[in-house]
């Protein structure tokens, strides 16, 4: 199927850049999350295992930039396609992920 011609699309530009927005809202997490987990390497050093969780993080920083990037060129696919998004998981993935490191992380502080 040939690509629609980009002036016959009937598509909102507000929902475009809602989708950017979003774009960025991941990045900024992902930005925070890999800052996150240099500050813990830096400064942890009489946490067990710190090294491990700030990787750990990092990893998840990446991860978020990964999926925030997917799910931005899905999103604006399908509104460029004229449908609705669909949302997708790593939102949740990101949101268990993070609470399953800062409870370990919370774990390895107090056995400090």
């Amino acid at each position: 199927m040939p690509p629609a011609d980009p002036a016959q699309l009937d598509v909102d530009a507000r929902f475009l850049l809602a989708n950017e927005r979003t774009l960025l809202a991941w990045v900024r997490t992902a930005l925070a999350l890999v800052a996150g987990g240099v500050a813990v390497e830096q400064f942890a050093d009489d946490v067990a295992g710190h090294s491990w969780f700030a990787a750990v993080v990092i990893v998840l920083g990446v991860g978020c930039a990964v999926a925030g990037a997917v799910r931005f060129a899905r999103a604006d696919a399908a509104l460029k396609r004229g449908r609705v998004p669909a949302t997708g998981i790593a939102g949740y993935l990101l949101a268990g992920a993070v609470a399953v490191v800062g409870a370990g992380l919370l774990v390895a502080l107090l056995l400090s």
